[in-house]
């Protein structure tokens, strides 16, 4: 082999080299901020379909809705712990530690994303309150098993009282 061909050679085993290091980083910093959403039910019992059930430290998202009267607020500070459930009934404690967006409230539904620290307990980076009473995120609609139809807002507007020409 003469040395223009090595040099050829070299220069091919580098490139491929090179390619596959940037391409492995690549996915190991996709695969790291993945985050993947469950229900209530899911994390306590894993997903119907496969069993599999997240694991402690992993960065997830979940929804459902708030549970009546368990939302406990420190009155040195922002944090806030309550529970969120979806009708299979699942439950899980969802820990925050600053401002709860102003349509928060017990009774309503939300995604919170964060980090599984226990089997049962989500300490959450954000949470996403829903922005009206007809709106729903589609994974906690689906979660929760409700339908959705869209409005018509034609009869909306006749039942209370308004023609159109």
């Amino acid at each position: 082999m003469n040395s223009r061909r090595k040099k050829r050679l070299t220069l091919a085993v580098a490139l491929i080299a090179g390619v596959a290091g940037i391409a492995s980083l690549l996915l190991y910093a996709l695969n790291s901020n993945l985050n993947l959403f469950f229900t209530p039910y899911e994390i306590v019992n894993g997903k119907k379909d496969t069993g599999e059930k997240p694991e402690i430290g992993q960065r997830i998202r979940v929804g459902g809705m708030v549970t009546e009267g368990t939302m406990v607020r420190d009155p040195n500070s922002l944090h806030v712990e309550f529970e969120i459930h979806d009708a299979f009934g699942g439950a899980i404690t969802v820990t925050f530690d600053d401002l709860l967006p102003d349509l928060f409230r017990e009774g309503q539904g939300i995604v919170a994303q964060g980090v599984l620290i226990s089997e049962d307990t989500i300490e959450a980076t954000e949470v996403l309150a829903k922005h009206d009473e007809n709106y729903m995120p589609p994974e906690v609609a689906e979660a929760m098993g409700k339908t959705h139809e869209k409005l018509d807002y034609s009869e909306q507007k006749q039942t209370e009282g308004y023609k159109y020409q």
